[in-house]
Formats: structure tokens, C-alpha cells, sequence
């Protein structure tokens, strides 16, 4: 097992394929592929019956949280490493704390609240019993990595594909799920320690690509309950 912890200011942005490219073409010089440049991410989000943290976190208070088992490609074996987390946003500050942990030790975590003691998995093992979770979303995507090149602090994700599910919530049963796009669109992520190169800045002003509020698992229970009250 190994802890992380991450804090940091991130904005993100919804493109099309042409904005894709047409800040590619503006930008490649200052960047290069970061250490995990292609990946496949698999989230499986937990919450209360009453799905207390996805609503909270709609609503957009100063402060909310998630927590989420995540993977990088699709864990077939008990030895295979997922990642446990909660992700906490306040006044616009991200602050991420995880866990690095085999399948097998995050399912005895799961089921037996079995871990190596550290702070991180105490405060897991409150959140997991304040809220009584359980496992409600399956969401996939598959990301570009990028890195500044004099700014290893500078990263840039483009997340596309963006697909969600409600049954087999175990990130062992595959990473299919019904898309949330009818076409081609990519959320991009900045994450700094703090103000955005001058070249970024630049560059999304001439493109008049701006920041936009995207919470995944926000934006796909939305639209999960716009559905569901059509019918």
C-alpha cells in the first residue's frame, strides 16, 4: 500500500474535436506526453442510499467531497492495483487523498474494513461508515496526459468517450458503459499549483475556450433524472 495526497487548483473545459485540435496546434511546443500518457480510467463512485454526496456536490457548495475506487486499465487479479480516494474541493482548491492498494486489500477494506493503519484510510474508514456507501456508478473514459515541459507541476488531461453504468459495479466486470456524448467532445483539465502559463492563457483566449463547471458523475445524474422524468 502507498498514500498520495494531492492539492492543487483545476478548471475545466468541454471541446469539440476541432477546439481539440486547434489548441494542439498552439500549445504542442510548451508541452510533452506525460510519464502515463494513454490511459484508460475506471471509476467506481460510492455514496449514501439516498446519494447524500452527488446532490450536496450539485448544488455547489463551498465545500463538498466524493470518494471513488479508481483503476487504470481493468483489474483482472487479486494483485492488480486500484487506487481508493476521496476527493475534496473548497473555494475552488482541489485536495485529493489516497490510497494505493491491491484489489484484494481494497476488497478486504470493503467488506471487512481490513487495512494497514494510516490517517488516510482512518479518515476512509469514517466517510465509508458516517454515509453507510455503497457502490452507485460505474464511470469510464478513456485520457491524453500532458506535462509542461519547464512545468512539471503544469498538467493537461483530455478525457473522451465519457461512458457510465449502474450494474456490475466491481471495476473487475469491464469498463463498458452507455456514452454520454452524441458526438466527439473532450473535457480538458488544467491543474496548476497556481497561475496558468502565459502561452496557455493566451491560447485559450484566442480560441474563446473558457473554464465551464463539468462534474462527471454531477453531469451523468443529471441527466440520468432528466430521463427518467421524460418517462
Amino acid at each position: 500500500m502507498a498514500n498520495d495526497i494531492f492539492r492543487r487548483v483545476e478548471k475545466k473545459y468541454l471541446l469539440t474535436r476541432d477546439d481539440y485540435e486547434s489548441l494542439m496546434d498552439r500549445i504542442w511546443f510548451f508541452i510533452t506526453e506525460d510519464t502515463y500518457f494513454k490511459s484508460n480510467i475506471s471509476n467506481i463512485y460510492y455514496d449514501s442510499c439516498d446519494n447524500e454526496l452527488i446532490i450536496n456536490s450539485i448544488d455547489k457548495p463551498i465545500f463538498k467531497e466524493k470518494v471513488r475506487v479508481r483503476s487504470y486499465a481493468i483489474p483482472k487479479k487479486d494483485k492488480d492495483i486500484v487506487f481508493l480516494e476521496v476527493k475534496r474541493k473548497f473555494k475552488g482548491v482541489v485536495g485529493k487523498r489516497r490510497v494505493k492498494l491491491t484489489l484484494k486489500e481494497f476488497y478486504d477494506f470493503i467488506e471487512k474494513r481490513k487495512y494497514k493503519d494510516s490517517q488516510i484510510f482512518r479518515e476512509l474508514h469514517y466517510i465509508f461508515d458516517f454515509y453507510k456507501l455503497q457502490p452507485m456508478m460505474f464511470v469510464g473514459y478513456d485520457r491524453l496526459s500532458y506535462k509542461g515541459k519547464d512545468d512539471e507541476n503544469l498538467r493537461i488531461t483530455f478525457d473522451s468517450n465519457l461512458r457510465s453504468r449502474e450494474d456490475d459495479l466491481r471495476l473487475e466486470l469491464g469498463d463498458h458503459g452507455e456514452k454520454y456524448f452524441d458526438e466527439d467532445m473532450y473535457i480538458m483539465e488544467i491543474k496548476t499549483l497556481g497561475a496558468m502559463p502565459w502561452w496557455l492563457v493566451e491560447a485559450l483566449s484566442e480560441l474563446k475556450i473558457y473554464p465551464i463547471s463539468f462534474s462527471k458523475i454531477g453531469n451523468i445524474y443529471c441527466k440520468k433524472l432528466e430521463v427518467e422524468n421524460v418517462k
